[in-house]
């Protein structure tokens, strides 16, 4: 494990340490845990982003997609646990 040197400003390290006294942690147990949750929300973030990057070029290069209107009635019947069928994508309008 390497060693990593952070300033922080007194009123944050005192906010810090109050938290993980609160959390039942040490002020350095709590700083890698809050790292460790931040990175991995910025990992989803970028594999979301990836996600949607890849979806949108497939909407450009077929111009198919399913309208708003349709895919959000099946989604609210998938949320009150009601089957439909999935909508179909289609050419979309210029």
């Amino acid at each position: 494990m390497t060693t990593t040197t952070i300033r922080l400003p007194d009123d944050l390290k005192a906010r810090v340490a109050d938290a993980a006294k609160r959390a039942g942690t040490t002020a350095h147990g709590f700083m890698v845990e809050a790292i460790a949750e931040k990175t991995a929300q910025a990992e989803r973030r970028a594999d979301f982003d990836a996600v949607a990057d890849e979806r949108f070029a497939t909407i450009v290069s077929t111009g198919k997609s399913i309208p708003w209107a349709e895919m959000r009635s099946y989604l609210q019947a998938r949320i009150a646990g009601n089957t439909s069928p999935r909508p179909q994508d289609r050419m979309v309008a210029p």
